[in-house]
């Protein structure tokens, strides 16, 4: 006899959940729950007015759920797995991009660099307070001039004696304006290095970057370097070359091809919920075939998304996961989040531009998530490369 088959779950079609550990779902839930209660009554409010009033006591209470560096290990860090790590991103993204940028930058590129490149002395010092939430910290290597091509950054730094002097700018930084640290990347004698700048130094400004259309419920700076003294032992000493940045990159990005599934199950499911209440020529929108069609397509994208990541959080977790993998993620998860608003959006009708429904805030902020860690054409050329051995980059 055959067993019986459960039934059919509309919120997990393809029963992604059974792949799930206890520990995976408690994870899943803790956030949840932290977002529902602190984030999502206040973000339409924080979008509008393009701020995120109170960063510093979001950034503890994110500390107090182990969220800040929570795939780290040790120095207060959660040691969590790549797959937690994964299902925390979606949940945060799943209220705003800009609430999981805070995040990712904390713990992906920050910390991360700290952790896997910095010194005993440096991570005694920093990681305890950035996985507390006490310090926020920030990563500078975008520059004005120079965003997909950071070999060409022209921030410099140089010996002055025992010291380093760092002079340059970067752009376009999560963080900056708020940050107690930054991991600032520059140009030396020797090869691209990254230092772990004070941000109370003589010499380092942050100007926050106004005016945003997207990513609006974020802080969002310039890193200003004007001639910024540092002891000699401020170089992280355990990377020289692009390697550095880029591996840090790589990990942020795994973050993203999970988060991006979460802003767009959120406008899913507004579009269901709307589909199964507004009516039009004497019944729900949602029993005519045409808007069907589209919650079906939308529906077998998003989960296929969740299922490509949950994939490469597995190959993370025993250690074979490549930056190719991450690449095809990013690439794949983004777009087609984009595409699962705008088509959300099309079901709401005139309805979907308004801040009473998520789906346009989502949209816009996934504009900004589709360019930073790597645009599109950046991945396309990764993948490229990795398909045919043929470098197209230059």
């Amino acid at each position: 006899m055959s067993p019986k088959l459960p039934p059919f779950d509309p919120s997990d079609p393809l029963g992604i959940d059974d792949l799930l550990e206890p520990e995976d779902l408690a994870v899943r839930d803790t956030v949840r729950s932290w977002a529902a209660d602190r984030v999502l009554p206040f973000v339409a409010e924080w979008y509008e007015a393009g701020e995120l009033p109170g960063i510093r006591e979001l950034a503890k209470e994110l500390g107090g759920i182990g969220a800040l560096g929570m795939s780290l290990s040790g120095y207060g860090c959660a040691g969590a797995s790549a797959v937690q790590y994964g299902l925390a991103c979606l949940e945060l993204e799943a209220a705003d991009s800009g609430i999981r940028s805070l995040v990712s930058v904390q713990g992906s590129l920050a910390m991360y660099a700290l952790h896997r490149f910095g010194s005993e002395e440096q991570k005694q010092r920093w990681l305890p307070a950035m996985a507390a939430g006490d310090v926020i910290g920030c990563f500078g290597l975008t520059e004005p001039d120079h965003g997909s091509d950071p070999a060409s950054m022209r921030t410099y730094a140089k010996r002055d004696g025992g010291d380093w002097v760092l002079r340059g700018r970067k752009m376009w930084i999560t963080n900056g304006s708020v940050a107690g640290v930054a991991v600032v990347w520059a140009q030396t004698e020797d090869g691209i290095r990254g230092f772990v700048v004070p941000t109370d130094v003589p010499g380092f400004s942050a100007p926050e970057i106004k005016h945003k259309w997207s990513l609006r419920a974020s802080v969002t700076s310039e890193l200003v370097l004007d001639d910024v003294r540092l002891p000699g032992d401020a170089v992280l000493p355990e990377v020289t070359g692009l390697r550095g940045p880029l591996s840090c990159l790589s990990h942020a990005r795994y973050g993203i091809v999970w988060g991006a599934m979460g802003a767009a199950r959120t406008c899913f499911e507004a579009a269901v919920d709307y589909a199964k209440t507004r009516e039009q020529f004497g019944r729900p929108i949602g029993g005519f075939q045409l808007t069907q069609a589209k919650l079906a397509d939308m529906a077998v994208e998003l989960h296929k998304g969740i299922l490509l990541a949950h994939h490469l959080g597995r190959r993370m977790d025993a250690g074979r996961l490549r930056p190719e993998q991450i690449s095809f993620g990013k690439l794949n998860n983004v777009r087609e989040a984009i595409d699962i608003c705008r088509t959300a959006r099309t079901i709401l009708g005139a309805n979907g531009i308004s801040l009473e429904y998520p789906v346009m805030r989502h949209a816009t902020n996934l504009e900004s998530v589709l360019t930073y860690e790597g645009t599109v054409e950046m991945h396309q050329l990764v993948l490229g490369k990795a398909l045919t051995g043929l470098d197209a980059f230059r």
